[in-house]
């Protein structure tokens, strides 16, 4: 009996790396059958700095049977594979920005997606350049796809080159507000509606965050972004907001190590994000100004780093008043069921 568990176990993980969506697989890939939910996923949760047991940003969001991911961070899809997640009901991606860090791993996520048996070709909507992003990766995968069709493409098996494309979506915003701020609606999937929330991430420009809203549930992804108050006014009432931080005081200690280092150029390009991502504290303030129920925080840049702590990391979020956040984890899950006001964490 031994040996045929682990005959089994060998068979499957030879399954999740190919990339073949076998019946074994599949089987182990959908999750039991629950109450109606939004679901969500952190498949990376780091910036751009290489983390131990961190990918690059992505975060996935799952409802109604389909699944959705806010950037596709480098090594996030192999997190994505080894956790068994349906990558066949992919649906779309939304990029909150261009930077390598956002969307490294869209390549893969769009191949391994198409392998399990996507059946459309993945829509890929974000701010202007997104079309040059997947003519780019098509071209890329296009030998690989066509390799992929001819020795795959059997019996059962279908693989239609059509289905493995990716289809860019452009996203134009309308004239901000006075307070600067601007939305769009950008998908409307049966019950599912997600609005593109333009943030500030200058010179990074359009950059946007993404509220979900299923059958009374919420989340709002923020992106890369400084601090933004009109981010709080469209994330109003939402039951969870996950926010970027970075920790200012962290970034300039490291900025000042390496220039002790004699390595001015990484120290100024250290000290140069100071101008464009949001504080711990910061994070919260826009939490409470959107009087959000949960706070998470992700793109942790500092997170697995020498000296990180997440005490000196979060120090004065409580300062403002009562909050209810924590910091997001790779396989960190956020589960909204319908019908409810209940938000269960867990772990993958």
């Amino acid at each position: 009996m031994r040996g045929l568990g682990f005959f089994r176990a060998a068979l499957m993980a030879a399954a999740v790396f190919l990339g073949l969506g076998s019946g074994v697989a599949r089987a182990q890939a959908q999750a039991p059958a629950g109450a109606d939910s939004l679901k969500v996923t952190f498949c990376g949760t780091s910036g751009p700095l290489p983390i131990r047991d961190r990918a690059k940003a992505c975060v996935i969001v799952q409802a109604a049977g389909k699944l959705y991911a806010v950037d596709v961070g480098p090594e996030s899809t192999k997190n994505l594979m080894a956790w068994r997640l349906p990558l066949a009901q992919a649906r779309a991606v939304f990029l909150t920005h261009l930077h390598s860090d956002h969307l490294g791993d869209l390549g893969e996520f769009n191949m391994q997606s198409w392998v399990a048996g996507r059946p459309a070709p993945l829509a890929l909507i974000g701010p202007s350049g997104t079309d040059k992003v997947g003519k780019g990766f098509n071209l890329a995968y296009e030998n690989d796809h066509v390799f992929r069709n001819a020795h795959h493409e059997h019996g059962e098996v279908k693989l239609p080159i059509a289905a493995g494309l990716l289809a860019a979506q452009v996203v134009v915003m309308p004239k901000p507000d006075a307070a600067g701020g601007a939305t769009k609606l950008v998908l409307h999937d049966g019950d599912l509606t997600v609005t593109a929330i333009a943030v500030a991430h200058n010179p990074v420009t359009p950059a946007f965050g993404y509220r979900f809203d299923y059958k009374g549930r919420s989340v709002v992804i923020s992106g890369d972004t400084r601090k933004w108050p009109p981010l709080a006014t469209a994330a109003k009432g939402a039951d969870v907001l996950i926010h970027e931080a970075q920790n200012a005081t962290m970034t300039q200690q490291m900025s000042k190590g390496l220039a002790g280092m004699g390595n001015a150029r990484m120290s100024s390009i250290m000290a140069d994000t100071l101008s464009y991502h949001t504080t711990p504290v910061e994070a919260a303030e826009i939490a409470r100004m959107a009087g959000v129920k949960r706070l998470v925080l992700y793109h942790l840049t500092q997170a697995g780093l020498p000296n990180f702590t997440p005490e000196a990391f979060t120090r004065g979020m409580d300062a403002g008043g009562p909050l209810d956040w924590r910091l997001a984890k790779d396989g960190m899950t956020i589960e909204l069921p319908v019908g409810s006001d209940e938000i269960r964490f867990g772990q993958n």
